[in-house]
């Protein structure tokens, strides 16, 4: 009797492995789930965003300002990286900035706090190449961002364009104006011959700038002896009106090409706005005040006639190869009588200077 009890459950205990569900490597069954580690929770990762120029485009000008700033005077450069810290401790990042074969490196260091986004601004020093080229040409901008803590590096490249040296960008309504001030280029020698030639054109071969122990009437007086002696200089040496002002890229409603003074000087061609910065260049050379006075289709030379005189001398310098020199003047004066005083931008060099807008090399 109890031998069959035993073989009965016995069966039974055998029936019931054999009905019991079958699992197999790799199975997914509820009652496993607790024999594994739970899956790690993934992190989120740091968000990353490179920006250069404008809409890709790099103007040499605003390259050459950025550089000369302070990091931390800075308010754009050529490339710019915005790091969001997604993460729930503080990220510290090395960032390194280049264009290959156009500049050299800047590497910045941060370190941002979790939650918080933050934008690095980058100019790195270009290569006097830069300053050579007269048409729009591509290239590449390579950033590196390295987590200080593991050392791992995330990297990328930017497809640029670089404009020419010589294009300007005016913005809308003339808001990048005073960059203008960077085609005064006071201490070229291409510059410095011109007024070698033009203290030929002064009675006593002089042209010493303001002198101030003169009063203010003599110093006027001689501002316009000086101004004429340059007029008539750039005249002689055949310097006469050729548009070309038309540039490649984008923007080209807000953007011209500015010829630079020794470009000028040396194919003796000149519009209204380059002639404007070269008459600005030999002004600024003999320590005068110097202006750019842009209207609607038209830029004027201006300079001080006097230490701390409101008064300038306005020249239409357009007219330099095909009139007189009191004929610029009066032109200048007609024209700027013709304009609403709203649509008049006045650039001074001197205060382009002290804002750290230098010339370009």
């Amino acid at each position: 009797m109890v031998s069959w009890a035993k073989s009965a459950v016995g069966a039974a205990f055998l029936l019931s492995l054999l009905s019991a569900p079958r699992s197999f490597a790799g199975d997914a069954g509820a009652d496993r789930g607790d024999l594994r580690p739970p899956a790690p929770i993934r992190q989120p990762l740091p968000a990353y965003k490179v920006q250069a120029g404008i809409d890709g485009e790099i103007y040499p000008v605003f390259a050459n300002y950025a550089s000369l700033q302070r990091q931390s005077d800075r308010t754009f450069g050529v490339v710019s990286v915005t790091l969001s810290n997604t993460l729930a401790e503080p990220m510290s990042r090395r960032v390194s900035v280049r264009i290959p074969g156009w500049s050299d490196e800047e590497i910045q260091t941060v370190q941002i706090a979790p939650g918080v986004t933050q934008t690095m601004v980058f100019a790195p020093a270009f290569l006097p190449r830069l300053y050579q080229n007269h048409e729009i040409t591509a290239a590449t901008a390579q950033v590196t961002i390295t987590d200080t803590a593991s050392n791992s590096s995330y990297e990328t490249t930017v497809p640029v364009r670089l404009r020419s040296s010589e294009d300007m960008f005016w913005g809308n309504g003339f808001k990048y104006a005073s960059f203008i001030a960077s085609w005064v280029t006071p201490h070229d020698r291409v510059v410095e011959s011109v007024l070698s030639r033009a203290k030929g054109y002064t009675l006593d071969r002089r042209l010493p700038g303001y002198e101030n122990w003169k009063t203010a009437a003599q110093q006027e007086q001689e501002t316009y002896r000086e101004a004429r002696a340059i007029f008539n200089a750039l005249q002689r040496m055949g310097l006469s009106y050729v548009k070309s002002s038309a540039t490649l890229g984008d923007h080209k409603g807000v953007s011209e090409r500015v010829r630079m003074p020794r470009i000028s000087l040396t194919q003796s061609s000149a519009n209204c706005i380059d002639a404007a910065v070269m008459y600005a260049s030999l002004f600024e050379n003999l320590g005068m005040d110097a202006s750019i006075v842009i209207v609607p289709g038209h830029a004027y030379a201006g300079v001080r006639v006097a230490e701390g005189s409101p008064k300038f001398l306005l020249i239409d310098v357009a007219l330099t190869g095909r009139s007189t020199f009191e004929a610029a003047v009066a032109s200048a004066q007609n024209g700027m009588a013709s304009h609403a005083p709203s649509t008049i931008t006045q650039v001074m060099v001197e205060k382009a200077r002290s804002s750290g807008i230098y010339p370009m090399p």
